[in-house]
């Protein structure tokens, strides 16, 4: 089938909530991704940061071939072999006590919105029904509801309400804003360390210490979303490291499995999961063995194979590159490991023609919030791949 057939028969069966470049893959390995003709390009954005450890990666593939052929899923109706080894391994390396695994990145922030409302009526006393989680403005943390209903982002918001109350509002990166917001109710404040679907935004240097002081002298639940940063993205295992913090509950998501099996976790090192019960939430696919053996072998490639490390060191090296652009149309460059934005003025007229001008050169990533383009590579990319992408990047950005 040509590229065209496979673009009609989407556009005919499939419901329209997404607007891709019209590239049809079919094959992927390492950074390297390949359409239905072919064609050879280089993948920039990582499937949004879940496929960190590169395309197929064969030990992840081979983990998940030998768990498939043994036992795929039990529910947690019973015990599995390769739920307890995963538990004991995600906190050793990520430094939590606790894990309540699920499957999709808003699963994981929906969960934790539960346990922390709870938490605040079971331990902190805040009156029934009450609570509240400050958020963000230009947050993104799913689709739900639930989430949406937070989002500041009106497409996500239009047309889809009435919304789950309390959750005040607060600019990205205001710690007076924070402080003013706190209320008797308040059981959470829940922010992403870099605000990824905003643009790659980064908040003013010492904000995330900044809130966890605040919290804990508030007696809120510092939650940090880092299913997008977390996992390497940024130069560290989780973002949270660049200020020397330990939030209170973490998200991950997306690279726990590599890109091969949705799976995601809420992290604790507070006595915050302590608080549900048998029959309080669950996941008829959370914590399944195919996951868990998936998620133990991506782990054990971010650290083996030096990946948070070549992050911080490629990220540094694409940066610096990315800034000899002479371009007046570029507002500016900003990122973090291999998290990096450019962010145009909105005379270039939006970031999605340079997207496509890019993917005519063979280099693939996506625009976000209109007027930036992210370029968020696998963190297995080389100085060599790096020198390749930039030479595209001045053929289309340079002046």
């Amino acid at each position: 089938m040509k590229p065209n057939e496979f673009i009609g028969l989407e556009e005919e069966y499939g419901a329209h909530n997404y607007k891709p470049l019209d590239v049809v893959l079919s094959r992927g390995r390492g950074v390297w991704v390949w359409d239905v003709e072919g064609n050879k390009y280089m993948d920039c954005l990582a499937a949004y940061s879940a496929v960190n450890q590169g395309h197929c990666h064969p030990k992840i593939l081979k983990a998940m071939a030998e768990q498939a052929e043994r036992l795929t899923l039990t529910s947690r109706a019973f015990r599995n072999d390769q739920l307890g080894p995963f538990y004991k391994e995600l906190c050793e390396i990520t430094r939590s006590h606790k894990v309540l695994p699920m499957n999709s990145g808003a699963e994981a922030v929906e969960t934790v919105i539960k346990a922390v409302r709870k938490w605040g009526y079971t331990v902190k006393g805040v009156p029934d029904d009450q609570a509240e989680i400050i958020v963000c403005a230009d947050n993104f943390h799913g689709r739900t509801i639930t989430i949406v209903g937070f989002s500041t982002e009106e497409s996500s918001r239009r047309g889809f309400g009435p919304f789950t109350p309390g959750f005040p509002v607060i600019p990205f990166g205001d710690i007076e804003a924070l402080e003013a917001a706190i209320t008797p109710n308040t059981v959470g404040f829940l922010v992403e360390p870099i605000q990824g679907e905003a643009g790659v935004v980064i908040p003013p240097e010492g904000y995330l210490k900044k809130a966890k002081a605040v919290c804990e002298e508030h007696n809120v639940v510092l939650i940090l979303d880092e299913i997008q940063t977390g996992l390497g993205r940024t130069g560290k295992l989780l973002a949270e490291e660049h200020e020397g913090i330990e939030a209170d509950l973490t998200l991950i998501g997306k690279a726990l499995s590599g890109g091969f099996y949705p799976i995601s976790a809420v992290l604790s090192n507070k006595e915050v999961l302590g608080v549900l019960r048998p029959g309080e939430h669950g996941s008829t696919f959370g914590g399944n063995p195919l996951a868990c053996a998936v998620a133990r072998a991506a782990m054990k490639v971010l650290v083996e194979e030096n990946l948070i490390e070549n992050a911080e060191k490629m990220g540094a090296y694409f940066m610096e590159g990315l800034k000899t652009l002479d371009n007046p149309m570029i507002r500016e460059i900003r990122g973090k490991g291999l998290m990096i934005g450019v962010e145009l003025s909105p005379d270039a007229g939006g970031a999605r023609a340079y997207c496509e001008r890019l993917m005519a050169e063979g280099l693939l990533c996506k625009e976000t919030h209109e007027n930036t383009i992210r370029f968020a590579p696998p963190l297995v990319i080389t100085q060599e791949e790096v020198d390749w992408a930039l030479e595209r990047i001045r053929k289309v950005l340079g002046r």
